[in-house]
C-alpha cells in the first residue's frame, strides 16, 4: 500500500479492502492502545488527504501481509507514518472494531469476516 501525502483516506481504505475484503480500516485523530477502541467522533472523512491528517508524513510503502497481527499493523502505521487507524472486521451486517482480537493476524481476521457473510 503506497503511503504519500496526496493520497486520500478513501484511497487507502479501498486498496486495503481489495486485499482483505472481510476487513476495512478507518483513520482517527488520536492514537489508541492495543485492545482499545476509537470513538466515532474522532474519525476522519474519506476525502481528506494523508498530508492533511499527518502534516509530517514521510512517504513510503506498507506491506499488506496476511501473517501480520492487527496490533502490529496498526502500530506500524502509527510509528512509520503518524496515521492512527483501526481495523474493522465484518460480522454479518455489522462492522466491528477488532479490539478484542488485535492479536489475530490480518488473514485470520479476514477469513472470519468473509465467513460471517457467507453464513447469511
Amino acid at each position: 500500500m503506497l503511503i504519500h501525502s496526496t493520497r486520500t483516506v478513501g484511497e487507502l481504505q479501498g486498496e486495503f479492502h481489495v486485499v482483505f475484503p472481510g476487513l476495512k480500516i478507518k483513520f482517527y485523530q488520536k492514537e489508541h492502545q492495543d485492545h482499545e477502541g476509537s470513538p466515532k467522533k474522532t474519525e476522519y472523512k474519506d476525502n481528506l488527504s494523508l498530508g492533511e491528517i499527518s502534516p509530517n508524513l514521510l512517504d513510503g510503502e506498507m506491506q499488506l501481509d496476511a501473517e501480520k497481527p492487527v496490533a502490529d499493523f496498526e502500530q506500524e502505521m502509527e510509528t512509520r507514518f503518524g496515521l492512527h487507524i483501526q481495523v474493522f472486521r465484518r460480522s454479518n451486517d455489522l462492522w466491528l472494531q477488532t479490539t478484542s482480537t488485535d492479536d489475530w493476524t490480518l488473514g485470520v481476521q479476514n477469513r472470519k469476516g468473509l465467513h460471517s457473510i457467507q453464513a447469511i
